[in-house]
């Protein structure tokens, strides 16, 4: 345990002392979490500017715009006159959709005739859009219940039974976690922890082999009586308790100052957390001991890490990717760590319920950390080796 605890120790110093680490470990993350939080400060998406190309210029149309301009969604910002116009003010970006009333809509709807409005949006923008089209469809519904009604009154009939009638079926929505679809409340939590994964692989990935790059490794092996397992143990340890650090960074500083997270929320995400960071330190740490080469283990850390969020669901459903690519999810620790993530931390589900998840991360820890042992001790003897052909020529 002496040996451990003095490996722990010079770590520490390493890691204080050396810009490679103190820079990935220490300066980055702060800076990259506020990054992330500033990017969605406007933490949802209102006020999208919409035009308007009416060719009825009836009262229902003016209605139904007016219930537009209600709707927070929405900015109108400009009338147009043609399909062309609207089309050219989607690809300048000028405006996110319009809207098209077409000539004779009231005295056809009046006449029992369908009349086609048509919603022009911009799917390149994929979530705005599909906002602009709820604002809208929930507008012309509206607007369409409103006619029949008028007409159904005025036929004598109750406000009641016409209404009945006019609108059978009333529909309640409730958004459950993340009811106003807060950009910063969804994205940055999960950005911030796949943020982590990199930092954590890179760091650790340096822990060993970064030793070869600064002629340390054979001080090392006198430290630890030429004992991997050692080194290793000793080394997580240390780079954990700079993981704790980011922890305390993300939950008790970035967290509350941007207003976002689940306070109540915060000792299962710390649970998870630990488990995330000791899974990614052994899979760093088997990287490094598989590569002495630290640019090599570098490009295998990166390649390996970059397309974490992708893959792991976060943003697109991984039952809808192939197989091969869910394949891929699976050998990644954010991958079990965000399904808990979601269930354990924004959902404030009791832990049973990522059981499953917590078992991944775990295997993760279980597989990475006894391989890099036994690699990692055959660069040890190495060393040793190394060190008694320098003891003989001189």
């Amino acid at each position: 345990m002496q040996a451990i605890g003095h490996i722990i120790l010079r770590e520490w110093k390493r890691i204080i002392r050396l810009p490679v680490f103190y820079l990935v470990m220490l300066v980055i993350p702060g800076l990259l979490f506020s990054f992330y939080a500033l990017i969605y400060q406007k933490k949802d998406a209102k006020h999208l500017a919409f035009a308007i190309w009416d060719e009825d210029k009836s009262a229902m149309s003016r209605q139904l715009i007016f219930l537009l301009e209600q709707r927070e969604t929405l900015q109108i910002t400009r009338s147009v006159g043609s399909e062309a116009e609207v089309k050219d003010l989607i690809q300048k970006g000028e405006i996110m959709g319009a809207v098209h009333f077409p000539a004779n809509m009231q005295k056809d709807i009046y006449s029992r005739h369908p009349s086609n409005v048509t919603l022009y949006t911009n799917a390149a923008s994929l979530v705005p859009a599909k906002l602009v089209y709820k604002a809208v469809a929930e507008v012309i519904i509206m607007g369409s219940s409103g006619v029949v009604l008028k007409k159904l009154v005025k036929t004598g009939m109750k406000p009641d039974r016409a209404m009945a009638l006019a609108n059978p079926i009333k529909l309640n929505s409730y958004q459950l976690y993340n009811s106003n679809y807060n950009y910063q409340e969804y994205l940055v939590p999960g950005l911030i922890t796949v943020g982590m994964q990199m930092i954590l692989i890179i760091s650790s990935m340096l822990a060993l082999n970064y030793e070869w790059k600064t002629n340390t490794m054979q001080e090392l092996y006198v430290l630890a009586n030429g004992s991997a397992l050692k080194v290793i143990m000793a080394k997580t340890l240390a780079h954990l308790v700079f993981a704790w650090i980011n922890f305390f960074v993300i939950a008790f500083v970035i967290f509350p100052i941007f207003g976002i997270g689940v306070s109540a929320a915060t000792g299962k995400f710390f649970l998870l957390y630990t488990l995330l960071s000791i899974a990614c330190l052994g899979i760093g740490m088997f990287i490094s001991a598989l590569f002495k080469d630290v640019m090599l283990s570098g490009d295998v850390a990166l390649f390996y890490t970059s397309p974490a969020f992708v893959f792991s669901g976060f943003t697109f459903p991984r039952w809808a990717m192939p197989w091969y690519d869910q394949y891929y999810a699976t050998i990644m620790p954010y991958t079990p760590f965000l399904d808990a993530f979601f269930k354990v931390y924004y959902m404030n589900l009791p832990m049973n319920y990522a059981q499953a998840d917590i078992n991944k991360l775990l295997l993760f820890c279980a597989v990475m950390f006894p391989t890099a042992v036994i690699l990692f001790q055959q660069q040890f003897n190495t060393s040793k080796n190394e060190q008694e052909v320098q003891a003989v020529a001189n």
